[in-house]
Parts: C-alpha cells; sequence; structure tokens
C-alpha cells in the first residue's frame, strides 16, 4: 500500500514536462543559463539558446509559455530579438522578460527600450532565485487571469475574489496581522452562488493552468468541498463555511520553501517533517483570526488526520474525526491526485477514485467517498 500521509501527489513519484510550463532561456552566457536552469528545475522546463536565430527557429519548433531575454546575444541584442519576437504573430502574446546586468551605466536605458519593443517586466543581476521565480510566475499567472474575462459573471467574481484576498495572505501573514475573515467570507459568495446555480465549471477550468499551486489546489479544495455540501444538503451559511474552510485550509504552505513544497518524487525524513508543518502554522494563524468560525479551524486540523490513527497533526482515530473534516480530507486527496503539478500531470478522476477506494479503506470514510463520487458523476452529468 502507498503512504499517502502528506501530499498524495508527491508518492507518485511522476516527474514529466506534462506538469510543467516550458520557459525558454535566450542569453549568450553559458553560465548565466546553467545557474536560471538549476533555479528553474524544479517548476519548469528550460530551453537554452545562445544565438537570436536558433532561438526564432526553437520557438517556432516549441512554443513555450514565456521567454527570458538577456541583454546580449549572439546574432544581435535582446532588444531586437524581442522586436522581432513582437512581430511574429504566434509569439504575440507570450510573456517576456528582460535580463540585463546591474553595473551596465546603459541599463535604464536599455530596459526602457526592452519594454517599448515588448517586454512584460525585466530583472536586473545579480537577482534572488525567489524574484526571478515570482517574476516568472506572475507573468504566467496574469495571462491565465485575462482569460477569466470571457466567463460568465459570477466566475470571474469567484476567481477574482478568491486570488486577490489569497494573494493578499501572504503579506498579511508575514506582517503578523490577523486576517479580517469578513474578507474571505465575502470572496467566497460568488463561488457558493455559481455552486448553487451549476455554473461552476469555468471556476475549475480557470484555475487549472494557474502558475500558484497553492492557490491552485485551494480553490479547487473550496470549490469541490462547498459542492460536496450542497449535493449532501447543506445551505447557507454551512456551505459558505465549507467554501471559506477549503480556500484557507493549506494557508500554512506559504511558509514552505519552494525546493520542498515542489520536489519532485517522495519527500525525505527532514523535509516530510517540514511539510507536515504546514498544518500546526495554517491553524496557528487562523486561531489569531478574532471572527474565524470553529468549522474552518476544524478543517485546518483535520483534513491530514486518518480513520485509522495514522494521519497528522494528532493521529486522531475513527469518531474523534469530525464529519466536516472527514469530507475535506476526500475532496483534499482527490484533489492532490488530480492537480496539475510541477512534478506530474494531472491524474484522471477515475484511476484517483480507484486509488482511493482501493488503498485507502481504512484512511478515508468509504460512506462519504460514495457520496462524493456520486457527486462527481452528477455534476459532470
Amino acid at each position: 500500500m502507498q503512504d499517502y500521509c502528506c501530499d498524495p501527489s508527491h508518492e507518485h513519484n511522476v516527474v514529466t514536462s506534462g506538469g510543467k510550463h516550458a520557459v525558454a532561456l535566450i542569453d549568450a552566457n553559458p553560465a548565466h543559463q546553467k545557474e536560471v536552469s538549476d533555479a528553474l528545475l524544479s517548476f519548469y522546463e528550460v530551453d537554452n539558446y545562445q544565438s537570436a536565430d536558433d532561438a526564432l527557429t526553437g520557438l517556432k519548433a516549441s512554443i513555450p509559455a514565456l521567454i527570458l531575454v538577456g541583454k546580449k546575444l549572439a546574432s544581435g541584442g535582446g532588444v531586437e530579438f524581442i522586436y522581432m519576437v513582437r512581430h511574429e504573430p504566434a509569439f504575440a502574446d507570450i510573456p517576456i522578460i528582460y535580463i540585463v546586468e546591474q553595473d551596465d551605466s546603459k541599463s535604464a536605458v536599455s530596459i526602457a527600450k526592452a519594454h517599448a519593443a515588448g517586454a512584460n517586466d525585466h530583472l536586473i543581476k545579480p537577482y534572488r532565485r525567489s524574484m526571478l521565480i515570482n517574476t516568472i510566475s506572475g507573468q504566467l499567472n496574469s495571462q491565465v487571469e485575462r482569460n477569466w474575462e470571457i466567463l460568465p459573471q459570477v466566475q470571474q467574481e469567484a476567481l477574482k475574489g478568491t486570488v486577490s484576498v489569497f494573494n493578499g495572505i501572504a503579506d498579511v501573514i508575514s506582517s503578523g496581522h490577523p486576517l479580517p475573515f469578513g474578507e474571505v467570507r465575502n470572496a467566497c459568495a460568488p463561488l457558493v452562488e455559481a455552486i448553487n446555480n451549476h455554473d461552476f465549471k469555468g471556476i475549475l477550468n480557470g484555475v487549472r493552468d494557474h502558475d500558484n499551486y497553492t492557490y491552485a489546489h485551494s480553490m479547487r479544495v473550496a470549490t469541490l468541498l462547498s459542492l460536496f455540501g450542497h449535493a449532501a444538503g447543506l445551505k447557507g451559511e454551512d456551505q459558505m463555511v465549507l467554501a471559506s474552510g477549503g480556500l484557507l485550509h493549506d494557508v500554512g504552505k506559504m511558509l514552505i520553501p519552494h525546493h520542498v513544497l515542489n520536489k519532485p518524487g517522495r519527500l525525505n525524513e527532514d523535509e516530510l517533517a517540514i511539510m507536515k508543518s504546514h498544518v500546526p502554522e495554517t491553524v496557528k494563524y487562523l486561531q489569531a483570526c478574532a471572527d474565524i468560525p470553529k468549522a474552518v479551524l476544524t478543517i485546518a486540523e483535520q483534513h491530514h488526520e486518518k480513520l485509522d490513527g495514522s494521519g497528522y497533526p494528532y493521529g486522531l482515530k475513527g469518531a474523534q474525526l469530525n464529519e466536516l473534516a472527514r469530507m475535506a480530507a476526500i475532496v483534499d486527496i482527490f484533489s492532490a491526485l488530480t492537480d496539475r503539478r510541477v512534478y506530474k500531470p494531472p491524474m484522471e478522476a477515475e484511476k484517483a477514485l480507484t486509488i482511493m477506494t482501493d488503498e485507502m479503506s481504512a484512511h478515508i470514510d468509504q460512506h462519504f467517498l460514495k457520496m462524493f463520487k456520486a457527486m462527481l458523476l452528477d455534476a459532470v452529468g
């Protein structure tokens, strides 16, 4: 039997380009190319080019999600290359990040020219690995979020409101201030409305390619958990609590290092301990919010507990597990297995449900799992 003690998707040890966005790096400096490739290894597939000519040929053969361009290139400069790319219809909407040297006295002029040519953002060397990752992720997310504009109004509001709140949580955590729960509840109201109107599929599709995996997973859990509650007859404030609990259940993962959160394959013992710490960190943060409903805390505390007592952080067993937490555990596991992650493509729903039924009967409530399967079948149909 597999051990699904943490993020179940880690246990399948699948590393494939199907789960990663492709990034093209065009730079004449081999040392910088290696530095960037190593930094992005866990997050993106990186295609390296040293000349503008080779890059244009390569990009046409394999269109990336984002392009990084250094100032100095063989057969032309970076600004000239950006200009050429922007005049290729196939590349018109691909985000471009321009990279320059800090000690270049002409860097400000170069940056201005790069933006005029079509660059979306820039980095100045030397930069932190986190800055590189956040800049790339921000550009990819902007593109995904622009696609939300074509969705019906209530689905747009659900996605825009929750991503805004979720992005704000990171700043609030670092400041030490409690999160006003009313903001979370208000952000989840359109989500609950969409579910009650059976008009939610655009929401799930809308987060599928989002580059903030913690947000994407949390939004899928919020949607499916609220849908689960709706199918079970929960309404009004109870359903709102489920949606809010799903959105907040993993906020402690914002404190987990990127290399652990996105590691391909199994986590070692130390990494597993770090990953498991997201539960007490989530609870600690939510407890500081004066108006947080107890049910939201329960979902956060118990969604990794198992019926046989082998879960964490408390090792609760059987009747000690709250019913809402039993539902949340099922949704969290299903979402983790079927999420697109950097280390795996999304698993088919049928295969995920088979694993949950055949391999996890001692871990999760099979009565609720049957209800969840029926709910999914009805939702698809």
